[in-house]
């Protein structure tokens, strides 16, 4: 397996001149640029005394100086600490501390509510707008910082160039990342990943998703978040791609605008986001009755299908190899439309804890309902009498997966099993090719009265499937499944719809193709949006 850092060096090398990581609009750096500021970290770091394996934080909005200070850090053999800039601040200061983090970088009005008595271990904080020292914790810090134009001009004394870059690949074994899953002041977990972590996934990413240096990727999850920091981030550049960030989370008009001027070749994103665009563009096409006539005559809907596809593309800039959808299921419903329409989209599955991928498969060999098969680097079994048709837990092993949670061992020991395999939470079957089959998180799982296991997400995914519905969880009370809905009551009122009344409806079509043991008996509304994680899946626990 190539050492990411060789990826990233020789990228580096044949894309000198070429645009490696920008701000949507905004400031631009090239893989030459990116490397010089680089070099410049490390030598900021070296006087100041960050040795290796000391923990470098980074809380910050997405940026292009995000992604320089995670590779200056991390070439440095430091530790990074990737902190989610909406985290609440005493969250922030609490995993600042639990890290032992040294230099911490973040944003001006972020650094403005924290507490640096907090942060004890912190020597310096830099600003994430411009590089500049926002603190210092002594005279000696503030004059390397004051001084490091010469710093550098001394260690590179013919200029930096090409022949300068150089990063280590001695360091498989060692920790790379801590990435915390929660904002939560005690006993954080985070998720410790070495450096053969990050480089099984960019392995795994070039080999079946190969980029160019002529391709380009817009970044819109959150680099504090593994999903977003390894498939927005580490692997693209890793192939000489350029990254385009859109800042903070982008209104619909700003995404599919920049999408359309940076004509990226992947999309990756969250089900959720799809679903939306389905619900609001194509739906209302497909679902008018002459529509629904024309889509059941063979050949007539082809040339529907196609021209559907095209639009949905042409929207994403129309250069797209692939859309990948990860973090939750896929509406089955959305998925059997974009099937018919032959859209190249395919949903993965991964966690934190694995850096993140754990299972893939092509968009063309994508099997419905399924989350792909387990990635090169991963083994998978169902912790089952019959992985095939007795649903069990989803358990891992493999060279990609954690080494544990940062100073918590009781976490640690309970998620891997006494023969060394994580615990993923989550329940699934296996089909005879391998395919994974996700029935939902072992810790929603309802039990009927009868002992019959209920799986909410296959609940709600028929509930979403009900015009107006937006989002739903569904939850046991007193032994009665409850539903509970955000619905589009604008647009509901807009049509005349009766929203008392329509909770019957509701349950009357979901329960249709229920089995008895998991009928919805009650429905409420919500008032506003769920509560939802970074990587956009509903905070199910307060729901309760």
């Amino acid at each position: 397996m190539k050492h990411y850092f060789t990826r990233l060096e020789e990228a580096v090398k044949a894309n000198w001149e070429r645009p490696a990581l920008g701000n949507y609009r905004g400031e631009l750096f090239t893989f030459g640029e990116l490397a010089r500021q680089i070099a410049k970290f490390h030598v900021f770091f070296d006087a100041i005394g960050l040795k290796k394996g000391e923990k470098v934080a980074l809380c910050a909005k997405n940026s292009a100086r995000w992604g320089v200070t995670f590779f200056a850090a991390n070439t440095y053999e430091a530790v990074v600490v990737p902190i989610l800039a909406d985290f609440h601040p005493d969250s922030v200061n609490s995993l600042v501390d639990h890290s032992e983090s040294t230099v911490l970088l973040t944003d001006s009005d972020i650094w403005a509510k924290l507490d640096i008595a907090k942060m004890p271990t912190v020597k310096a904080v830099i600003s994430s707008s411009d590089f500049s020292l926002l603190y210092a914790a002594t005279p000696e810090i503030q004059a390397a910082n004051d001084n490091i134009d010469a710093l550098f001009a001394e260690k590179y004394p013919n200029g930096f160039t090409s022949a300068d870059v150089s990063y280590p690949i001695d360091n498989d074994k060692e920790l790379a990342i801590i990435n915390y899953t929660s904002g939560t002041t005690s006993a954080p977990k985070g998720v410790m990943l070495r450096y053969e972590c990050i480089s099984a996934n960019v392995e795994f990413g070039q080999k079946r998703l190969t980029s160019y240096p002529e391709d380009k990727i817009v970044s819109m999850l959150p680099m504090a978040h593994m999903y977003g920091m390894m498939f927005e981030l580490i692997y693209p550049l890793c192939g000489g791609s350029s990254i385009y960030y859109l800042g903070k989370t982008p209104t619909p008009a700003l995404l599919l605008g920049a999408m359309a001027e940076v004509k990226p070749y992947l999309v990756i994103t969250v089900p959720l986001v799809m679903e939306k665009i389905f619900k609001s563009k194509v739906a209302p096409i497909v679902n008018k009755p002459v529509m629904k006539v024309l889509c059941a005559i063979p050949g007539v809907n082809q040339l529907i299908f196609k021209k559907v596809r095209t639009t949905l593309l042409n929207a994403f800039g129309g250069n797209i190899r692939e859309i990948v959808m990860g973090g939750a299921a896929l509406n089955p419903d959305v998925e059997k439309w974009f099937m018919k329409f032959k859209l190249p989209f395919t949903v993965g599955y991964g966690m934190t804890e694995a850096a993140p991928l754990m299972a893939y498969e092509d968009w063309w060999e994508f099997v419905p309902k399924s989350c792909g098969k387990g990635v090169d680097s991963v083994e998978i079994r169902i912790d089952s009498e019959d992985p095939y048709t007795k649903v069990g837990e989803i358990q891992a092993k493999g060279i990609s997966l954690m080494t544990g949670y940062y100073k918590n061992e009781e976490a640690t020991k309970a998620a891997f099993t006494a023969d060394g395999w994580m615990r993923t939470g989550d329940l699934g079957l296996l089909d005879k090719k391998g395919n994974i089959f996700i029935k939902g998180r072992s810790k929603n799982m309802i039990l009927s009265a009868n002992g019959q296991n209920i799986y909410p997400e296959e609940i709600e995914a028929a509930v979403n499937n009900q015009p107006y519905v937006v989002e739903s969880v569904v939850v046991d009370r007193g032994a009665r499944l409850v539903a509970l809905i955000y619905m589009d009551s604008d647009k509901a009122k807009a049509e005349g719809v009766d929203l008392e009344e329509y909770k019957k409806v509701i349950m009357t079509e979901v329960n249709k193709s229920m089995p008895a043991y998991s009928k919805v008996n009650v429905v409420e509304y919500m008032t506003e949006p769920f509560a939802k994680t970074p990587k956009m899946s509903i905070k199910r626990f307060m729901y309760k």
